[in-house]
This record gives structure tokens, C-alpha cells and sequence, in this order.
């Protein structure tokens, strides 16, 4: 029988794709990685990789099928040792947490520093990123998205809706033609997204915008397009969240023009019991729902929860 330190270290490079990578999240040296599945592969009789230079280690079917496995041992071995370390203790261990760029830089990040000072047995990895985060292959332990996933073993809820508003600087606004109605933003010039590396639908905001706008600078980064903005140039469409705290920004026609969006939170299903999960998951819906206000663009500043609240990470399953 494979013993836990070889499943761990199949998980590892299943989820890296590269040996490299998962010795150093593991901390040991690369040879012993790729000794470690060698022998796995003896041990099972089977080819769990397909290896190249270019496409580093992919899942043969073998690989496939035995990971649903591993993941399950490895979700009992978890599971095992919170319920061992006593229901009345505060949640310990790691956790990744996926997010789109602009809400894991803007909010996340500093609720999780909330989060993780009165959970000091806690570390945490934050990846706010342009980008689709996948939960198959444990990039995350959560992740906060734009669109709630169709398929997969996941527990899922909306976290928020948040709106988005054209933002421009005073500077801006005063030396160009005056904007009273929509039809006005035909002299205006726009900041927005590469339209071919779009990774949602949801972000085509521009599109909301009738005439179709005169687009003269554009990024796959949410925070570029904010800096940008700030340079004085155009206008653009920015999550309130982000423009609202800046003093130096100005919303346009803000009765006019108003887009609507949402967040979806999701985990693993096999996570959903882990005392970790759900100590940060009530913990974000309770602090999101307090910032509903910035989500809107009604406030102006990130709140973080009382310390009056009391946690909540009790066994079953995340509120959804």
C-alpha cells in the first residue's frame, strides 16, 4: 500500500504540473519529488504522468482517476485531524483563496489581514488575479468569481452584488466638453478591456454604453485601467468599490449610467466541513454584506466586522 507522504506528493505535482514547483510548496529538493512518483507508479503498476519538456506533468487517465482518490484521502486525513484537536479550539492550518484582481487587491485583502489577526493559527495565500482560478486543480482552497460555476463538487453561494460606475478625474472633466446626457460621450475618449483576452463576458461593461465608445487605451488589469483613469486622459468603468475610495475620481451621469454585477464564493465540497473553511467563509459573508454600502458606491471607505463578533466555524455545512 502507498503510504501519505507518496499521495501528498502526487497531489502536489498534479497540481503544479511541475516537479519544480511542487518540491518547493513541499520544501524538498526536485529529485526526490520525481523519485517519490516513480515509486508510486511502481507501487500502483501503472503511468500516473505523461512527461515533456513543454507541457511539464500531465494526468495520464490512470493519474485521473487515482487523484479522485488521493483527494479524498487527503480531505479524511484533514477532517480527521480538526475533529482531534478539540471542537473549542480557533481554526489552524492554511488556506488559498482565489479572487478576481481588483476585489482580492481592493477588499479582500484587507479583511483577510482582519481575518488572520484574530486567527493567528492561520496563514493565508491571496491571489487576486485577471483570471479564472480552478478549484479541480487546487490553484485555491476558495474562490470568489464572476460567474457561479456550472459544474463540479462544489458548495456555492453569491457573496454580493456590486455595482460599477463611469469615473473620471476633476482635471478631466473640466477641460473637456461638458457631459449632461449620454449622448455627450461621443467626444469622449474610454479606458477599458483587450476584448480578445476577456476571460468573462461579464466585463464587457463598454457595451452598456450607447453610442458605442471611442476606446483609446486598453488592459487585461483592472487596477491599470485605474491608474490610467487617474492619468487625466479618458473616462472608464470601474467597480465602485475600488473608485469610491479615491478622493480624485468623479462619477459621470452616475443616474444614467449604473452597471450590475456579482460575486459568487466557492469551495470544494470535500472542504466544506473543515473547521478553516468555515471560519473564513462566515467570516467573509458577514464582513461583505457590512460593506454593502462601498459595494454600491454609497460609502466611501472598507469597514472591517466589531470585535463584538463572534466567530463561527462549527462543523456542516458553509451558509449557503
Amino acid at each position: 500500500m502507498s503510504d501519505w507522504d507518496s499521495i501528498r506528493y502526487f497531489l502536489e505535482v498534479a497540481r503544479t504540473q511541475r516537479a519544480s514547483a511542487a518540491a518547493q510548496r513541499l520544501g524538498v529538493r526536485h529529485s526526490t519529488v520525481t523519485r517519490r512518483i516513480r515509486s508510486l507508479e511502481l507501487d500502483l503498476g501503472v503511468t500516473l504522468f505523461e512527461k515533456s519538456r513543454s507541457s511539464g506533468f500531465s494526468m495520464t487517465e490512470e493519474g485521473l482517476h487515482f487523484f479522485t482518490y488521493a483527494e479524498q484521502v487527503e480531505s479524511a486525513l484533514l477532517a480527521a485531524r480538526e475533529a482531534l484537536s478539540g471542537s473549542s479550539q480557533g481554526p489552524t492550518g492554511h488556506l488559498r483563496i482565489g479572487s478576481t484582481e481588483g476585489f482580492g487587491s481592493t477588499i479582500l485583502t484587507p479583511l483577510m489581514v482582519d481575518f488572520q489577526r484574530r486567527h493567528p493559527g492561520m496563514t493565508l495565500d491571496i491571489m487576486p488575479v485577471p483570471r479564472y482560478i480552478s478549484l479541480s486543480k487546487r490553484e485555491a482552497d476558495i474562490a470568489i468569481a464572476l460567474e457561479r460555476p456550472q459544474r463540479g463538487p462544489y458548495v456555492c453561494t453569491k457573496l454580493a452584488d456590486y455595482s460599477l460606475k463611469l469615473y473620471g478625474t476633476q482635471s478631466y472633466l473640466d477641460s473637456q466638453p461638458r457631459i449632461r446626457r449620454p449622448h455627450d460621450l461621443t467626444q469622449h475618449r474610454f479606458i477599458g478591456y483587450v476584448d480578445e483576452l476577456l476571460f468573462s463576458d461579464r466585463l464587457r461593461y463598454l457595451d452598456d454604453l450607447k453610442p458605442a465608445a471611442n476606446v483609446v487605451f486598453r488592459s487585461t488589469s483592472v487596477l491599470a485601467q485605474y491608474q490610467a483613469v487617474l492619468g487625466g486622459q479618458a473616462l472608464a468603468i470601474l467597480p465602485c468599490f475600488l473608485a469610491a475610495q479615491d478622493s480624485r475620481l468623479t462619477p459621470v451621469l452616475e443616474q444614467d449610467i449604473r452597471v450590475s454585477r456579482s460575486f459568487w464564493m466557492y469551495c470544494h465540497e470535500d472542504l466544506r466541513q473543515t473547521r478553516r473553511v468555515m471560519a473564513l467563509w462566515n467570516y467573509l459573508k458577514q464582513a461583505v454584506e457590512l460593506n454593502h454600502g462601498l459595494l454600491q458606491g454609497d460609502e466611501r471607505a472598507l469597514r472591517t466586522p466589531p470585535e463584538s463578533w463572534v466567530p463561527s466555524y462549527a462543523s456542516g455545512a458553509p451558509d449557503a
